[in-house]
């Protein structure tokens, strides 16, 4: 079967969307918490900064909305690439985490050649 969107979330959920947290989020939260050593914090921010580089950040995200973000599977292959080692630092300090794939999203309220942003609200799609 082909999928056409990809997301890498928690099973904790955020405080904005209600809904789990995508992977930058779980990592950030690991900084937060002091969790990395500062080899692991410097190559997961290489890793943020490569994607702030290379992916335009969705508006709906800048302005804090109830959104979440599925990557496109058709044209994301580089960026699974870049996110091994991130996967790698979950396991490594045991947050869990699961990867979804799906062909059913809600109201999709951004979109580029790479990803898309749904609209949440009270912890679902809609």
């Amino acid at each position: 079967m082909d999928y056409k969107y990809m997301r890498i979330q928690g099973r904790e959920n955020s405080y904005i969307t209600n809904y789990p947290k995508g992977v930058f989020s779980l990592c950030w939260n690991l900084i937060r918490d002091e969790q990395l050593t500062n080899k692991e914090k410097e190559l997961f921010i290489s890793i943020d900064n490569w994607f702030k580089d290379n992916l335009p950040e969705p508006e709906p995200c800048k302005n804090h909305e109830k959104v979440i973000t599925f990557f496109k599977c058709e044209s994301t292959l580089e960026m699974i690439e870049k996110l091994k080692p991130v996967i790698a630092l979950l396991d490594r300090h045991q947050k869990p985490y699961d990867v979804v794939y799906t062909n059913f999203v809600g109201t999709v309220v951004y979109e580029d050649d790479w990803q898309i942003a749904v609209r949440v609200e009270n912890g679902k799609m809609i």
